[in-house]
């Protein structure tokens, strides 16, 4: 093996110093991260949801088709469903629901004025909360089913007293959730609008009233589970339509399984209702992002 040597004179290239060309390093094969909640079998919620209720269902007809749940204790499913057929065929459930949606209607609008106009003066004003949050507080302990009687003597015996009694109901829950949502808005808020050159009614139209929205969303919800009990009870006395007065009537003949077509109706109104509040809420407060489950 020979080895060439350069000619005397001549320049050796310096090896060193040629320049290399660089390689790019492998790119790593990213995977996306899956969170949690998604790596879960994809079941569908609304499947997931009528689960439990199925089930219940499946149960209870089980128990009445072996004795266990004998018809005079209350009836089977299949009973009640062809009782609840027989009653809208002859118009007799869809009369009562639309006297009871109206009763609660008018008592859910007059309790919702009256107990957000006494949140609003109550908690934007110190003067308004020594007024009228001592009378409030009151009040509300009092049981407002126990007022039936009074306001049967006020008001007769015709629609104002159960009307009376839906709105009252209503007016503490409001009152007290927008109250709570007023007073938990953060001071903080406040000075930077007041920096920004806010005037007062700006403050309350761009600050407060969102921040207390939250709260107020609540209180309706709650004050339309109470509406419907106030409504139960208005219903049973001195009442000659509706769907408490079908309950009075099934009551006197034994007829369980049309209490129980009345009992679902309450259920799936107070669901319905539930539903709607809901929906409004997600869609005024799509601004606040809140923690949705896993």
């Amino acid at each position: 093996m020979s080895i060439s040597h350069a000619p005397p004179g001549s320049a050796v290239p310096d090896i060193s110093e040629t320049p290399r060309r660089e390689v790019p390093p492998p790119v790593p094969h990213l995977e996306p991260i899956v969170p949690a909640s998604s790596r879960r079998a994809r079941v569908p919620r609304w499947l997931r949801r009528t689960t439990g209720p199925f089930l219940l269902l499946v149960l209870w007809q089980l128990l009445s088709s072996t004795g266990v749940l004998t018809a005079d204790v209350l009836a089977s499913p299949g009973r009640i469903a062809q009782v609840a057929g027989d009653l809208i065929a002859d118009g007799s459930l869809t009369s009562a629901m639309t006297t009871s949606l109206q009763r609660v209607a008018g008592g859910l609008v007059l309790g919702a004025l009256i107990g957000t106009g006494l949140a609003l003066v109550s908690g934007l004003f110190r003067v308004g909360e020594d007024i009228v949050d001592a009378p409030v507080q009151m009040l509300r302990t009092v049981p407002f089913v126990g007022l039936i009687p009074l306001f049967i003597i006020w008001f007769g015996i015709g629609e104002a007293p159960k009307i009376a009694i839906i709105t009252l109901g209503v007016t503490f829950p409001l009152y007290l959730n927008v109250y709570a949502g007023i007073r938990g808005v953060d001071a903080q808020l406040i000075e930077a609008g007041e920096s920004l050159g806010l005037s007062r009614w700006g403050l309350v139209r761009h600050v407060i009233l969102p921040g207390a929205l939250p709260g107020a969303m609540t209180g309706l919800r709650y004050s339309l589970g109470i509406a419907w009990l106030a409504l139960v009870f208005a219903e049973q006395v001195n009442a000659d339509s509706g769907i408490g007065f079908l309950m009075v009537q099934a009551r006197d003949f034994l007829r369980t399984d049309v209490i129980v077509v009345c009992l679902i109706v309450y259920a799936f109104l107070g669901l319905l209702a539930d539903f709607i509040v809901r929906s409004l809420e997600r869609l005024l407060l799509q601004w606040r992002p809140t923690f949705t489950g896993r």
